[in-house]
């Protein structure tokens, strides 16, 4: 909660996955009826002095959100979190809108929270008491970075052999949809009040669409893959909803051996409302977005690339027309260097202070090998240690804790810990196919004590 009111983030918290009715056995409704004022009162009264803090809720996707009885519980429990915070709504996410709108449920609190289903948002808005809706959650698009499968099409529920998703950002789950209409809906009806994506970053469990899937073992809906790299799908949101700075990403990468002479669609996900796309110099035209075709009002599309090894470069235009920025990607050659970036180059000497530390399999020309999935292992020494290590591959079933992983297409993040002493933190990483060795420098420096001067 500190680091949420530090960075201005809002914060819905949320409390019960179950009330009385059971969803799995041995879940919280053994406990409810002795415990709910009991664990809201903790919940509340702990954090009600956190401005990131902007709702309560009372729980998500509850079995009785379609009954008589959910709605009086809910009612019940809404009216509890007034009496210890009158200054905040109370929500409660509802898979299943039209049976919370029957039942009374949504009317109970002081939100609406439909999780998905957001082409049920006009047919039932008339009937929230309230007069809005709130996304609880929405989207669960499904892609694995650096991944792209052919012919890009729009599914659900698509699997494939190697247990990954495309990341066109065009597949999603039975019950979701794509990131496109629900930032539609947000656009075109002010009674709309945001939303909650699910999610944000991917998680261990639920490797959706992969149920049965071995070894898939973590999840395809974040923006961002579980060792915290930004998927093609970040940068979507990003040129919605940065509005400090632009934003120009294109995809896929260029490097496809094999695929000389095949269709290869090229997207581009930008805050500019036009672009030109070239393929070696040879443009393949220059489109807008288009605010009434389902893809291609948040992003530029050119679906009938030829793919050719070389440059593929996107010049964008702003809305009078001017050219505003450029992005180049170029095929890579060989494996050459390891690249090592980290988030901090200096540590607190506290034993607590961590470093992300990406490394990248690059050419001799600085471009990323996008399909290198070589071992790399780690010698972390001097005033720190290796701490764990993720490439977001969510079928690795490789350690965390061992200083050695494969690469996942071209990347891995590395943790490293600082340690109670001052000095240099030095970081090796090793590929022995290739011969390669990328070396970092970090830190640890001196603690220094905070002074506050009083204002007279």
């Amino acid at each position: 909660m500190e680091v949420c009111d530090s960075m201005g983030m809002m914060v819905m918290a949320e409390s019960f996955d179950a009330w009385a009715e059971p969803k799995v056995k041995n879940d919280y409704n053994r406990f409810y009826t002795q415990w709910w004022r009991k664990d809201l009162t903790n919940l509340i009264k702990g954090h009600r002095n956190h401005p990131s803090i902007v709702m309560w809720s009372i729980g998500n996707e509850i079995p009785e959100q379609w009954k008589t009885e959910g709605a009086r519980r809910a009612k019940e429990m809404t009216e509890f979190c007034h009496s210890l915070d009158n200054t905040r709504p109370v929500t409660a996410g509802g898979d299943n809108p039209k049976a919370c709108t029957d039942c009374g449920f949504y009317a109970a609190t002081d939100v609406p929270g439909f999780n998905y289903r957001g082409f049920l948002y006009d047919e039932l808005i008339n009937r929230q008491p309230q007069g809005f809706i709130l996304g609880t959650e929405t989207t669960s698009t499904v892609s694995s970075r650096g991944v792209y499968k052919f012919p890009v099409e729009t599914k659900k529920m698509a699997t494939y052999p190697d247990g990954q998703c495309s990341s066109y950002d065009v597949e999603c789950c039975g019950w979701s949809n794509l990131p496109d209409d629900d930032m539609r809906m947000q656009d075109d009806r002010t009674w709309t009040i945001g939303q909650f994506v699910w999610t944000g970053i991917d998680y261990l469990g639920e490797p959706t669409p992969y149920y049965s899937y071995w070894p898939s073992r973590s999840s395809y809906f974040g923006a961002v893959d579980l060792a915290g790299l930004p998927k093609d799908r970040y940068y979507l949101y990003r040129a919605q909803w940065n509005k400090r700075e632009h934003t120009l990403h294109l995809l896929p990468h260029w490097t496809w051996p094999g695929r000389e002479g095949k269709n290869t669609p090229v997207y581009c996900y930008t805050d500019y409302p036009q672009a030109e796309l070239f393929v070696n110099g040879r443009s393949q035209g220059r489109i807008a977005k288009c605010d009434t075709a389902r893809l291609d009002r948040y992003r530029l599309r050119w679906n009938n690339v030829v793919y050719e090894p070389g440059e593929l470069k996107v010049v964008a235009y702003d809305a009078d027309g001017r050219k505003a920025a450029e992005k180049i990607i170029r095929t890579a050659g060989q494996p050459a260097a390891l690249r090592l970036e980290t988030d901090c180059k200096q540590l607190s000497p506290n034993g607590e202070d961590l470093a992300y530390i990406t490394v990248t399999m690059v050419d001799e020309d600085g471009n990323e090998c996008p399909d290198a999935d070589d071992l790399i292992s780690f010698e972390v020494s001097g005033a720190g240690s290796f701490r764990a290590v993720c490439n977001g591959d969510a079928t690795s079933l490789e350690s965390f804790t061992t200083p050695q992983m494969r690469l996942f297409h071209g990347k891995l993040v590395l943790t490293v810990q600082s340690s109670e002493h001052e000095g240099s933190i030095t970081v090796k990483a090793k590929d022995a196919r290739h011969h390669l060795t990328g070396i970092l420098q970090l830190i640890n420096i001196k603690q220094v004590p905070i002074r506050i001067k009083a204002r007279k």
